[in-house]
């Protein structure tokens, strides 16, 4: 089953496996991770593919909520994020994998057929990196707030919002656009788990991402 908030990526996905249909069949779709739920209730798929970042309800929380549901559902996480730290994100929800949206349609059929038979599938090039992260990060060899989920970027940004840097003062500082440090901002938020500027500065003293 495809999940997607967007219907031309789930026309794309159709297409791209149609060629396959003696390997893989798509079931059903739904528009966004509330549509979603009733469907794969209904449905009951081996695997729903889905979308890592959603309006409303992403992926991770498409994923967690199925998961509880129903403990051996398989949710596969496609994304256009090249970042570890999402991909240690699925992992932590329970997907049986990451995958980039780069994928060819014959590698991405290869890789749902191995994720039904129980093995976690991963991006090629993204499981290095995330090997040398994990163990960089065992070893505490990371930057201020990596074992939150904060990217490099996003821990700089952080630091700058604990010193009470507006958006524009960051964006001016970091050189990037205000629109880049507004995402930044929200991805911050999302990980640590707070609605507001004044909550992310609480939660960076509190952990002791910053002194």
């Amino acid at each position: 089953m495809l999940v997607d908030d967007h219907e031309m990526v789930i026309a794309g996905l159709k297409a791209m496996l149609a060629p396959f249909q003696g390997r893989v069949r798509v079931v059903g779709s739904a528009i966004g991770a509330e549509q979603a739920l009733p469907v794969v209730a209904s449905l009951t798929p081996d695997i729903v593919l889905c979308d890592v970042r959603m309006q409303g309800a992403s992926g991770l929380d498409l994923c967690r909520e199925l998961r509880e549901r129903r403990p051996d559902q398989k949710v596969v996480l496609l994304s256009v994020y090249d970042d570890e730290q999402y991909l240690f994100q699925a992992l932590r929800a329970g997907a049986s994998g990451y995958l980039l949206k780069k994928i060819t349609g014959d590698e991405l059929v290869r890789q749902l057929e191995l994720a039904n038979s129980g093995v976690t599938v991963i991006d090629t090039a993204l499981a290095g990196r995330a090997v040398d992260t994990a163990a960089r990060l065992q070893s505490n060899e990371f930057w201020p707030g990596a074992r939150h989920g904060l990217t490099h970027r996003e821990s700089e940004v952080l630091s700058l919002i604990v010193t009470g840097l507006s958006n524009r003062g960051i964006a001016a500082r970091l050189v990037v656009s205000d629109e880049t440090i507004k995402s930044h901002v929200r991805s911050i938020y999302r990980k640590l788990g707070v609605g507001d500027r004044a909550g992310a500065v609480a939660a960076a003293l509190r952990e002791g991402i910053f002194k």
